[in-house]
């Protein structure tokens, strides 16, 4: 990312922050990608080695993208692992493969960042760059995850396999408060959620909401033993290094939520967000000490609140959790776009990507139907 000036970056990934707002969301700007580069969590002997594109018209950098020459599949949420088994049961080798995506990071979001006024130039020319970079180099393919709908069309029109998956979302509709949101519930789901919340919050101290100046560095070595806790359990290795916390301190203050459980005045659970223009994105959870249904607060209940407070219309709750069902977070499609060079591989793959798509789909309709809101009128079910 130093080798690209941060306005020619910003420009092409958040025009809609040259105003001084909000980008749609934090992940693809140059501050959050020099961050994870800067700290050491992206780079040599990570397996996400940075290879960023950009393209230049007329000399004018018109397009970017968050490219990586990866030597796994870890850390992605697209899950590929059996493509690799696959084609390296067949004699070839998966990897290195290219990415274009924001590492560790589940949250939808422009991929192929161009200019506004050349989007399509712009796309093409990233899609043909990544495509002739992989084929000149031999290697296997190349990967667009988490991109928009829009870009996913738009690759699918350039040729590239289209794949779909889902993820949990909660959609703000205008809700004046959490009362608001609980009267939309059945009456069974609405009770359950004033109950866990009581019990949460009945924890034996406080919950505080921090954003901005309110983060003081010393909550990131108590949020380092939350996030090491949860990373040595859910993938082994935690993703991120301690040096990434130092440096969203320094940039990403703002874009940043951080709630904390304390006791004692000591932080004994906490969760990270990130905060979009219209989106709450969650990241990160962890705790020291097990309370009931803490982690459905901190996680679910306070980004609710927040984004009510805040008139986001939508919390993205990160990665898999049917559980997030039965807290108001329904089942949205999510898009990603790829390439194989091998012919052969690539004809097994479209076929396999037909197939996922109509069971993601089935499955999508399925959860919707289980949902906690309410079928009836209102007034029928106080």
């Amino acid at each position: 990312m130093d080798e690209i000036p941060q306005a020619e970056w910003d420009t092409c990934a958040c025009p809609e922050a040259t105003d001084g707002g909000r980008p749609f969301d934090p992940f693809t700007t140059h501050r959050f990608l020099k961050a994870l580069e800067d700290s050491g969590s992206v780079g040599r002997g990570t397996g996400w080695e940075p290879r960023h594109l950009a393209v230049r018209h007329n000399g004018q950098v018109i397009a970017v993208a968050p490219l990586y020459a990866k030597g796994h599949s870890q850390g992605e949420y697209i899950f590929d692992h059996n493509w690799a088994h696959a084609y390296e049961n067949a004699g070839g080798a998966y990897y290195p493969k290219l990415q274009i995506a924001v590492p560790f990071t589940p949250a939808t979001g422009r991929r192929l960042l161009t200019r506004p006024e050349a989007v399509e130039l712009g796309q093409a020319a990233l899609v043909q760059g990544a495509v002739q970079l992989a084929a000149n180099n031999e290697v296997s393919s190349v990967h667009i995850t988490f991109c928009t709908e829009a870009e996913a069309e738009a690759g699918a029109q350039m040729g590239l396999m289209r794949r779909r998956s889902q993820q949990f979302h909660w959609l703000n509709d205008g809700y004046a408060d959490f009362d608001a949101f609980l009267a939309t519930l059945s009456s069974r789901k609405r009770k359950n959620i004033r109950k866990e919340r009581a019990t949460a919050q009945g924890f034996g101290g406080e919950i505080v909401a921090l954003t901005g100046a309110d983060i003081d560095p010393a909550h990131w070595d108590w949020f380092w033993r939350f996030y090491q806790d949860t990373g040595a359990r859910k993938w082994g290795t935690p993703y991120l290094t301690r040096a990434f916390f130092d440096c969203a301190q320094e940039s990403l203050r703002d874009d940043m939520l951080l709630v904390l459980a304390l006791r004692n005045g000591n932080p004994v659970a906490g969760a990270l967000n990130f905060i979009g223009r219209d989106a709450l994105f969650g990241r990160y959870w962890g705790a020291l000490e097990d309370h009931p249904c803490l982690h459905f607060e901190l996680c679910y209940y306070q980004a609710i609140d927040f984004a009510i407070g805040n008139r986001l219309a939508r919390v993205e709750a990160g990665a898999q959790g049917q559980h997030k069902l039965a807290r108001g977070y329904l089942p949205v499609t999510c898009h990603s776009l790829h390439w194989v060079g091998d012919p052969g591989f690539a004809k097994a793959i479209a076929r396999y990507l037909d197939a996922e798509a109509a069971a993601v789909e089935e499955e999508i309709e399925v959860l919707t139907a289980y949902g906690p809101f309410r079928k009836s009128d209102p007034s029928v079910d106080p």
